[in-house]
């Protein structure tokens, strides 16, 4: 950064996650967006692909050139499939260009167990340690200052933010840990096919990749760690016909008679100044909809004592918070700055 702004550049700018850093960063006071790059569309206006950004964003995309790319910008952002960041990335941080990764290729620390649950060669593992873990709330710290982030995906940032405070105070058996997951169509791209079709997903509710989903690793790989001991989860996700939004509900049992009063002090206080997570009254619970185009978490509690189960409904928007909001989050934290710089927009409602 030399002077005046940080100059970025966003990879997969014709992608919704792309796109949607390109309608925060247009309002990020520290930030100039430096190019717009897409591997498929290349000379194209953005505008022309996307109407909504006519007279707002002019630029041509441009294509795919580490070189390139670091004479123009500072951080790129890579908001690309699996697979395709793996292979770029390494090129991006030899060109000296700082990176934050939305894909899932440098979240898993193993590469064999990314290889096993992605079906992608794994990058090198020096990359893969390398690579810190963005979860702002939980790894902000080691974000400040890092040239490499990972960005965490849309399923673990709502399932992990509900689950961490209790699992690290102990309160809940990480034995039982149940995850009924749910998003909106977005998170399954831009691409054409039968998953976002209008008349497959209308009216309709799908579940997908049942014990298979990629993001269970993930999960998995974040709460052992705070646990401190290795934990298995059952995660189960569901598409839903509406457009944005994710909601986990988790389910655990108890180590305690705790109630959700005892439940949403401990959130408050290990959430205390962290503008994003926003814990609700006791018997309130959040909905997709009072998150929708923000980077808010929205967090609320139900304690069963006839079961002894509690359950955590936790909610963002899957291309917020689950993506592009988060990368911008990371971004401040990487740079010096409040964590919340251009990201202060409420949510749309209704």
């Amino acid at each position: 950064m030399s002077g005046g702004k940080l100059k970025v550049a966003i990879v997969g700018s014709t992608g919704y996650g792309g796109v949607e850093l390109i309608r925060f960063l247009l309002g990020h006071p520290m930030v100039e967006i430096a190019s717009v790059i897409s591997s498929s569309s290349e000379g194209v206006p953005i505008a022309e692909g996307f109407p909504h950004l006519t007279e707002i964003m002019t630029q041509n995309l441009d294509g795919v050139d580490p070189q390139a790319i670091a004479e123009k910008a500072d951080v790129v952002f890579t908001a690309t499939p699996s697979g395709v960041s793996g292979k770029l990335v390494p090129e991006l941080l030899a060109a000296g260009l700082k990176v934050i990764d939305l894909s899932g290729d440098f979240r898993i620390k193993d590469g064999s167990v990314y290889e096993a649950w992605y079906k992608h060669e794994a990058p090198d593992a020096k990359l893969l340690e390398q690579a810190v873990y963005g979860l702002c709330e939980l790894h902000g710290e080691d974000v400040k200052g890092a040239d490499f982030i990972s960005n965490p995906g849309c399923y673990p940032t709502a399932t992990l933010l509900g689950l961490i405070p209790a699992l690290k105070a102990g309160w809940i058996d990480p034995k039982t840990i149940i995850i009924d997951a749910k998003s909106g169509v977005s998170g399954a791209g831009r691409g054409v096919s039968l998953t976002n079709h209008f008349a497959e997903i209308n009216e309709n509710l799908k579940v997908y990749k049942v014990n298979k989903h990629q993001h269970i690793p993930e999960v998995e790989q974040c709460l052992s760690q705070v646990a401190g001991e290795p934990v298995t989860v059952t995660f189960t996700a569901h598409l839903t016909p509406m457009t944005r939004g994710i909601m986990s509900t988790m389910y655990a049992s108890l180590k305690g008679a705790y109630t959700e009063e005892d439940l949403i002090r401990l959130y408050r206080e290990y959430y205390g100044g962290r503008k994003f997570v926003r814990i609700r009254e006791a018997g309130k619970w959040p909905a997709t909809k009072e998150v929708f185009g923000s980077n808010y978490c929205d967090i609320g509690f139900a304690v069963d004592p006839r079961t002894g189960r509690l359950t955590i409904i936790s909610v963002i928007d899957n291309v917020v918070k689950g993506a592009a909001g988060q990368a911008i989050q990371n971004l401040n934290l990487m740079m010096g700055w409040d964590e919340t710089t251009g990201l202060m927009l409420s949510p749309v409602y209704p």
